[in-house]
């Protein structure tokens, strides 16, 4: 929830959570700098550490039963099999051997039951506890054998407990310490500046290729992008400039551009008038040039999908052409709503680039259909306590960084509050669809519905751009779900 997707409460890593711990290195080693506009709100992804949180510990300092792959795959991680019943509602995993937290605790199936059943708790805050509502019982016969039972078959169950990280059950604030099997611990944390990760010398597996990584956090692109040419960071996960590209294609360099999964939305809160008509929000969205919107912000980069869904999701279909770009439309539409003169709200806007310039583009198109929109910028926090948890907003532009994250419409207690029993319906449908092939036609069912009921106004897709000095290799290309795995990367 990453959410981007969810960012969140203020959290300072106590004088514990930076001091020594076993697995620690003392020699002088080498460190690869990465820069970023997503610095984690705190340390755990059940519980609002947005989207930097996923990037940085995702994988790194924290591990979960299977891995999602650059690809897309899904592999083994701390689960070297399952077994799943005839009738699908009951998985076996057999934990990996000789795995220890940083801690230097040996990991059980104990901290796989409390990992999961944080999760899915009554007090969750995570944006995974929908998805894994399904689970009913966990259970651990022995410490290397987790059994989950299930209340229905869940097509996607193992892909969804890729986003699930496996917690020491002893630690006891994970929102400000981290205790996990990764192949890198946190070392410390300066807010609004640095966040250190040491590497882990009891890790189980293969060691990484670089001993520290530092992410530098930045709220403005192009003061990342002078890091980068000045040799003060040698990497940017998500370059969010692509004006400055021309500056990195020299031979010092290197740009790729892979497939992302984050949404750009202008979200509605549709428990609110008068964006619980569908008629304006139509009218909202068919007031504003998204193909313009995105070349002035991406220039050739990204693109448009008029949906929740991107094209590495298996059941994407191209929904632009449903409320398009037609201000003649909007205004017939603002007068059906019996909004003939227009009507005004507040746009709450995350502070980091590119919101606020897309908020602008935002006022400055439904102006032209009579609509006024007075833009609130606001802090990460701001955002998760006012938006996210409160649902004390009238709109709000977002990016959900998750992929298969269609299922968020289908619950009405969800941030912008969307209630449509059909569409809930055939999503509850699809995870105990029997194929593929059927979980993709019930999924296209719901996504068209929600796009033309305009359940939020999905403005793009965007690009998934890294930029490195040329001698920095092995990272990933594509941005599945926010992470950015540095374990395989070195700079010679």
């Amino acid at each position: 929830m990453a959410w981007r997707f969810f960012a969140l409460v203020l959290a300072v890593l106590s004088a514990t959570a930076c001091s020594s711990t076993p697995g620690s290195t003392t020699s002088q080693p080498r460190t690869l700098n990465i820069g970023s506009l997503y610095e984690p709100q705190n340390l755990d992804n059940a519980g609002g550490g947005g989207q930097g949180a996923t990037e940085a510990l995702g994988g790194n300092v924290y591990e979960g039963l299977f891995r999602l792959t650059d690809s897309g795959t899904v592999e083994n991680l701390l689960a070297t099999r399952h077994a799943i019943s005839d009738d699908g509602l009951t998985y076996t995993f057999t934990l990996r051997p000789g795995v220890r937290f940083h801690s230097g605790a040996p990991l059980t199936s104990a901290d796989v039951k409390h990992s999961l059943e944080r999760i899915i708790s009554v007090t969750s805050k995570s944006a995974r506890k929908s998805a894994l509502s399904v689970i009913k019982k966990v259970t651990t016969p022995d410490e290397h054998t987790v059994v989950v039972e299930l209340s229905a078959k869940s097509i996607s169950f193992t892909y969804n407990l890729t986003q699930v990280w496996i917690t020491n059950r002893a630690l006891a604030d994970p929102a400000t310490k981290e205790d996990g099997t990764g192949p890198y611990r946190v070392a410390g944390w300066k807010r609004s500046a640095t966040l250190t990760l040491d590497r882990f010398a009891q890790y189980w597996g293969a060691r990484p290729k670089t001993d520290r990584v530092v992410f530098h956090y930045f709220t403005d692109a192009a003061a990342l992008d002078n890091a980068l040419l000045s040799g003060s960071v040698d990497l940017i996960t998500s370059e969010q400039n692509p004006d400055a590209l021309s500056q990195f294609a020299g031979p010092g360099f290197r740009i790729t551009e892979g497939r992302s999964t984050t949404k750009l939305l202008l979200a509605f809160n549709l428990r609110r008038e008068p964006f619980d008509n569908v008629l304006v929000r139509q009218a909202v969205s068919a007031a504003i040039d998204e193909a313009k919107l995105l070349r002035s912000i991406w220039d050739d980069h990204g693109i448009l999908i008029g949906s929740m869904v991107p094209p590495s999701d298996p059941w994407y279909e191209d929904l632009t052409g449903i409320n398009a770009y037609d201000p003649a439309s909007a205004r017939q539409k603002l007068a059906d709503a019996g909004l003939r003169k227009g009507f005004s709200f507040t746009l709450d806007t995350p502070n980091y680039d590119p919101h606020p310039t897309i908020a602008e583009f935002v006022k400055s198109e439904l102006a032209k259909i009579g609509i006024t929109v007075n833009i609130r910028v606001i802090t990460a926090d701001e955002w998760y306590g006012r938006v996210y948890q409160r649902h004390d907003f009238a709109a709000t532009l977002q990016e959900h960084v998750n992929d298969r994250d269609i299922r968020w419409y289908g619950d009405p207690n969800f941030y912008w509050g969307y209630d449509n029993p059909r569409v809930a319906e055939l999503i509850k449908q699809s995870e105990s669809a029997s194929s593929l092939d059927d979980q993709t036609r019930l999924l296209r069912q719901a996504g068209r519905q929600i796009a033309e009921d305009a359940a939020s106004d999905w403005l793009y897709l965007n690009p998934q751009i890294v930029v490195s000095s040329a001698d920095v290799t092995g990272y990933a290309t594509n941005g599945l779900n926010a992470q950015f795995p540095v374990y395989g990367i070195e700079k010679r």
